[in-house]
Parts: C-alpha cells; structure tokens; sequence
C-alpha cells in the first residue's frame, strides 16, 4: 500500500511516477471506505485526485498557500497532509472537520465554507506576500459552481489588474464558460501542455519580451496569436481579457500533464488561469452516475451505493410539497433557490412548475434582489435558502425588500445548529439580523403542521417581507400545530418559566418534566413569531415572573431572549431573575446536534442544571 507510506506531501514528491497511478486508486478507495462509515462530501473529492496530488507534486503548501474556495473537496489533501488516521472521527465532535481549517494544519491556508471567496483571499495573500518581501505562491482552486457567484468576479477582476503572480486553478466538473466543441479545442491543449511547448514560449519571451512595447515583432506575433486564438478558441479570451494567462482546457485525471501545465504556471510568475476538466465523482460508478446524491451524503454501503439509514420525512420536503401545493392554488408563487434545489425541497416544485422554478447558482445576494423584482411586480416569490447562506444576501434584505416592504417570503431551512458540517454552516445569525431588519415577519415553526400553515400564512396573509425558519431535518419536530397564535402556554408552572422556539420548545417540555420529578414546576411558552414581538403579548405571557429562562441555539448578542427582557424591563415586568442560553459569542465546532447543543448546556439536563442553580441560590 503506497498510501499507507504518505505522512506529508514530502512522501508524494519522492514517489517514482509509474507509482502515482496506484497512489490515486488507493485514494479513491480510501475516501470511498472512510466516507461510507462516516458520511460528508464524497462526489467532489472523487473527482479532485489527480489534480490534488498534482498540486502537492509540483508545489509546498507548508510554505505555499493553496486556499480552496467552497472547500468540500479537500479530503485529499487532508489525507496527504499527514491526517489519514483520522477520517474515522470526520465531522465528529472534536474529531477532523470537512473543510479546511488552518488550526488543524500549517497545510489549511484558510477557512473555507462558503463559496466564490477564494480569488479575492488569495489575491489578498499574493499581495501581502508582495509587502513582506516574501518568496512562496498563492494558488485558489474553485469549481465551476463557485464560479457562478458574483463575489469571484469580483475577485478575478481585481487579480488579472494585479499583475500579482497568483495561480487560479478552475476545477471545472459540469460547466465551461464557453463550451469547447471540434477538434481544434483539443488539439491546442495538447499543444499547450507539452513540455517543448512551454521551454520554447519561456525563451520566447526572455528573448522577444524584456521590452514588449519598443519591440514591435513581439508586438506584432502577440497580435497576431491573440487574434488567431479568439477565433479557433474563443472561450480563453474571457479570462485573458481579464489580464490572466489562460492555460487549459487540461484532462483533470491525466495527472503527468497536470504536473507539467501546473509546473509552467508557477514559473510564469504572473496572474494565470489553469482550467482542469474533472468527472465528479470519478471512479464510483454510484457516484458517477448521481453526483448530487453523493455530494453531501450520509454513512452509506459502499458496496450497493444505498443509505445505511434511510432519509424520512423533513422540513425541507415537507416544505417542497407545501409550497407545490400552494402554488397549484395561486399563479402568484414561484421559488428561486441558490443551487440547492435538492437540498430545499424544490425538486418537486421545479418539475411540476418548471416556469415558476428559479435556479440562481450560488448567487444568494442575487436571489433576494430578484426576488424583490418579482415582488415589485405581483408576484409572490419564495426564496429558499440556508440560513447559513442568507448571510451573503444581508444587504440585499435591507435595501431591496425592506425599504419597500416587498412581500417577498424567505424559507430558510438549517435554521440553528446543524451538525457535522461545523461553524460555516451552522444556522445562528438569522434570528438576530433578521428581527432587526424594520417591517420583516420572523415565524418559527415546531412541526410540520405548523410548517404548512405558517408558510400559508406568509403567502396569503401577511404583507412585506416574511421569514419561515426551520431546521435540517426531521427528528425532534414537535407534534402539534399551534401556530394560531404568535405565544403559547403548553404547561402551567409557578417556580420558573421556560421559553423557546423552534424544535428546541421539545427540549423545555422535557426540562420541565423533569423539574416536576424534583419539585420544581415549571411553565412552558412557545414562541410561533420572534418578530415583531408586540409588547402587549409579551407582558400578558410573560411579565411578573419570578424566574425566565429563555432557551435559542443562536448567538447571544440581540437574541430573543434580550429582545423579550427587554421589553419586559420597559414595561416594569422584568424578571427577578433572568437566565438565557444561548451560544454566547463562542462558534460551534463539528459533531452532532446533540452533542453541540450538550457541550453548550443547551439540552434537556442543561436546562435542568440551570433551573436548579437558580432555584438553589434562592434567587
């Protein structure tokens, strides 16, 4: 086993060539076992082998930066940067995260998560680098869908101006900015990638180009290349109009001339592009043959490719058939989602009203300003999104659907903490920008009852801009639908009053249960609407009480919880004794929802423990 033998990318660069072959289908087997047993992103990693190892051959990520963009698709350079043992911890609780992360390797360049961010922080490097009088190279691999957010243009635009050398690898697996179609296409990447071909341009240039513009026969053969290539190759020009060096389109799984072309772009020592062509999910034919089921995907048999357990019921389909539903009732509705059709639910809605269904890519800000354009002109758009997504289209919130008290209604699923995935995605900001956000209306259904109608009540029934927060998932939904009123009462207590939202109403009940088996009884609320939170109610369910503790899985800076105290205090109702749970100011690492929510005191027995504390303390 020549895996076994990679303890750093020192081991890769002493292999002998005719071993890197082997090397790459023990990889592939590798992340196909490792992933089978834990779950996480198979699809991607699959098909960024060769180009992985390519990279670690040719280039010092100890020393150089290689800053993924998105990130789901670094398994293997943790594999070859000395962490194989352990994958059996993968996205567990204090085990090896998803995605890079720089505390867990001098290898991990930056945090990564979110997409379309890495051309703007590599430029950022290659620039402090330029500063600081340093020597190493900056790379940024994005893919293809990272690259149909506005932020990496952003990022491409300034780079190519720069003339900071800065090497953007595109690891394209579906989408070619221009499609390459004949033979021309592909005989010029042959062309392109040979060796001869890069010694011959590298003397061309020292010999023709120390002074390009006192020099007119360079000037002249430049023209004349160019013109020649913007008519047998007109997909180049988009980046090189840019002022990048394009080279490409190169087979991502021929891994000796990925060595080569990649070789020739650190030494070119400018702005370049290498667009690699890569099969997601490359050597399982499962994954092959259904990427987008095993992008993101749970423990699964990797001899049959199913599901160890299998996928029931959750918010997000519950909410798909819902919003199908109502749009079969209203011509009005249509949804737009931001690359995650599949992951909201939409897939559904999208086949049964293929010209009400809007696939934005991974374009979140341009979602909420479309959506608002829909808005401005009767339609009553939907736009399904992850909380942890929402967070690129804040400004878009304020200035295009709030200023104008659009109806423009947000299903934002993976609201709170969503597990594996860690801090980048879970879902803890949107209760709290959200509600400060003037005129907009924050629902948080318990069930998928109250899901159903409280999305009905966005459509229908309410005006401006509303929001319908739920969770990743299924299990823990709350049984019944109360979402006629804004607070509910589900247990009387007199010692202490618990408050919640969202699943975690679960938890209180548990709480209090609990509480009454040692004396201490104790009131359940359920908040349906976090915001507004209209003074009248709040004081009628919760003023006067001797003790509130007010359970989120959100930050604590303008959680409801300081939002419901404070209009008590207001109003000469405050508690004699306040307790909120919530995160504080500390991000949430990998593991399960369970587990995070018990490291913070967040569970049933931490709701216990705290309700006793202050009981005991005779507050």
């Amino acid at each position: 086993m020549i895996l076994e033998s990679i303890h750093s990318p020192a081991d890769v660069k002493a292999l002998e060539k005719d071993q890197l072959p082997q090397l790459c289908e023990e990889l592939r087997s590798f992340l196909i076992e490792s992933v089978s047993q834990t779950g996480g992103h198979l699809a991607s990693n699959l098909g960024a082998v060769e180009l992985t190892v390519a990279i670690h051959r040719v280039f010092d990520t100890s020393a150089d930066r290689l800053v993924f963009d998105v990130g789901h698709q670094c398994y293997v350079h943790k594999a070859l940067t000395g962490r194989q043992e352990l994958f059996s911890t993968l996205r567990q609780f204090g085990g090896l995260s998803g995605f890079p992360k720089p505390y867990e390797s001098e290898h991990d360049a930056f945090i990564a998560g979110h997409a379309s961010n890495s051309v703007s922080v590599a430029l950022g490097m290659a620039r402090a680098r330029t500063l600081q009088h340093k020597d190493y190279h900056v790379l940024a691999l994005i893919g293809d869908g990272a690259l149909t957010g506005g932020l990496a243009y952003e990022g491409l635009n300034d780079a190519g101006d720069s003339h900071e050398p800065l090497i953007v690898i595109l690891n394209d697996n579906g989408m070619s900015i221009n499609p390459n179609v004949g033979a021309m296409p592909g005989h010029l990447s042959r062309l392109r990638s040979k060796p001869a071909y890069y010694h011959f341009k590298k003397w061309y240039r020292g010999l023709f180009g120390k002074h390009p513009e006192q020099n007119r026969i360079y000037r002249f053969n430049h023209k004349l290349k160019t013109s020649l290539k913007k008519t047998l190759w007109p997909g180049s020009t988009f980046f090189e109009n840019m002022g990048f060096t394009y080279l490409g389109p190169i087979d991502g799984h021929d891994l000796p001339r990925l060595c080569v072309v990649l070789q020739w772009a650190k030494e070119l020592n400018s702005p370049v592009v290498v667009h690699v062509n890569t099969v997601k999910g490359k050597g399982y034919p499962f994954a092959e043959k259904d990427p987008g089921k095993f992008h993101g995907i749970s423990p699964f048999d990797p001899v049959t490719g199913l599901l160890k357990k299998p996928s029931g019921e959750s918010f997000s389909t519950v909410f798909g058939k819902a919003l199908t539903d109502c749009a079969a009732q209203d011509s009005r509705v249509c949804a737009v989602t931001a690359a995650m059709a599949d992951g909201t639910g939409l897939s559904g809605f999208a086949k049964e009203f293929p010209e009400r269904f809007f696939d934005v890519a991974i374009a979140e800000g341009h979602g909420v300003s479309m959506s608002a354009g829909l808005a401005s002109q009767g339609m009553i758009p939907v736009f399904a999104v992850y909380s942890t997504f929402l967070q690129r289209g804040y400004d878009e919130l304020i200035h295009d659907v709030s200023l104008e008290h659009l109806h423009v209604v947000l299903a934002v699923d993976r609201a709170g903490l969503v597990g594996a995935d860690g801090e980048t995605h879970h879902g803890c900001f949107d209760v709290l920008f959200l509600s400060e956000i003037p005129g907009f209306t924050v629902l948080c259904p318990s069930s998928f009852g109250e899901l159903r109608s409280m999305l009905r009540l966005a459509l229908f029934y309410l005006d401006g801009p509303v929001a319908v927060r739920y969770p990743r998932g299924g299990e823990g939904a709350f049984r019944a639908d109360t979402s006629d009123k804004p607070i509910v009462c589900l247990r009387q207590g007199a010692d202490v009053t618990l408050v919640s939202y969202g699943i975690l109403v679960n938890h209180i009940l548990e709480a209090a249960e609990l509480l009454a088996g040692q004396g201490i009884q104790a009131e359940v609320v359920k908040l349906n609407r976090v915001s507004p939170l209209d003074d009248e109610t709040v004081c009628a369910a919760l003023g006067g009480r001797n003790r509130l503790l007010v359970l989120e899985d959100s930050f604590g800076a303008g959680c409801v919880g300081q939002r419901l105290a404070a209009i008590l205090a207001e109003h000469g109702q405050a508690p004699e004794k306040l307790i909120l749970k919530n995160l504080g100011k500390t991000y949430a690492p990998e593991g399960s929802v369970g587990q995070l929510e018990h490291s913070r005191g967040l569970d049933v027995v931490g709701v216990a423990a705290a309700v006793r504390e202050a009981m005991d303390s005779g507050e």
